[in-house]
């Protein structure tokens, strides 16, 4: 695939730019002179040449193409590759970018996450189901789902109402003193509902640890699906950190993306119940809800096109794990 640079006035030629009039989507650099507007045809940037050469290298190039008709070609290409991955997985709307950065760092593919709010936990909230299925279900899910979403636990709720109350205090007593004397609570008007204990006393059962089944007591077609749920997290734990559409450092989203470092560092999606914990949800969501969350999956820099295929596998297996998240969540088992 070439690109075709085809503005020229036989009466005045163009000054001369840094590139030849027709080069390859292979990588060479397209510049236009600094006189001509870049709005009409905007050179390709690091991110277009490097998906360019990915194309290019699985399908022969049959036609030549201007800068708009290549990018457009390559956005596409990958896009569509993109889009029939995420297809299947319904439980988080997941989004794909390739980002360019500052200070000559390669390009960058940026898994987000559209979703806010609670995760829908299907029959493990409403059924009637025992409740040791129900919590061992919800226990599987805990433990595993955050190494592809950005989700909190009830844990993780726990401890920012501490910082925000408490000082970081975890018993009633502590609490009740750190409001009284940091907060300036009068001791008759200290809110005894969001104490340490009232918080706890407020958790489904479902949602301790403690009453989950042990997997001899379960059902088979639950145990089948805890099995493929584990697996898949496994698979996802073996990626590499190099080659890992799930994996990112903190500091390189702020290098990526620029005014990150203003969000709330509080993911958007929750596998705690809205219903039980709408206030304590309300209070800690607050900053996301007016200045963002931290909403990033993955970001794995590519430094070359021969990284991009090794990318699309890795993503591929998260995807497989939030595909067997679904089926637990989709279960309802039954004592079969």
């Amino acid at each position: 695939m070439e690109t075709a640079l085809t503005r020229r006035s036989s009466s005045k030629p163009l000054p001369a730019s840094g590139s030849r009039r027709s080069a390859d989507l292979a990588g060479r650099a397209v510049a236009l002179s600094d006189s001509v507007p870049t709005v009409f045809d905007a050179p390709l940037g690091p991110h277009h040449k490097l998906l360019g050469r990915w194309v290019a290298s699985m399908t022969i190039a049959t036609k030549r193409f201007t800068r708009r008709q290549a990018r457009t070609h390559i956005e596409q290409a990958f896009g569509s590759a993109v889009l029939d991955a995420l297809a299947p997985v319904t439980m988080a709307d997941l989004r794909v970018v390739i980002l360019n950065a500052q200070d000559e760092r390669p390009p960058a593919a940026v898994v987000t996450c559209e979703s806010l709010g609670q995760l829908e936990l299907g029959w493990i909230e409403t059924s009637d189901a025992p409740i040791p299925w129900r919590a061992a279900a919800y226990r599987a899910l805990e433990n595993t789902l955050g190494c592809v979403l950005p989700v909190f636990s009830y844990q993780d709720l726990f401890d920012e109402m501490s910082l925000y109350y408490w000082e970081g205090e975890a018993t009633d007593e502590a609490a009740r003193q750190c409001q009284i004397e940091m907060h300036g609570i009068d001791p008759e008007e200290v809110d005894e509902d969001i104490l340490p204990s009232a918080l706890n006393g407020r958790r489904p059962a479902w949602m301790l640890a403690s009453n989950a089944g042990r997997s001899k007591s379960l059902p088979s077609q639950l145990r089948r699906a805890l099995a493929k749920l584990r697996a898949a997290h496994r698979a996802v734990r073996r990626l590499q950190p190099e080659q890992n559409a799930w994996h990112f450092v903190g500091q390189e989203i702020y290098e990526y993306m620029p005014g990150a470092e203003d969000c709330s560092s509080l993911p958007p999606l929750t596998l705690v119940p809205v219903e039980q914990f709408a206030r304590e949800i309300d209070d800690i969501a607050r900053p996301g809800m007016e200045y963002g969350f931290m909403d990033v999956a993955g970001l794995c820099p590519l430094t070359e096109p021969g990284l991009i295929d090794p990318w699309f596998a890795s993503l591929r297996v998260g995807l497989d794990f939030l595909l067997a998240a679904q089926e637990l969540i989709e279960l309802e088992p039954t004592n079969s």
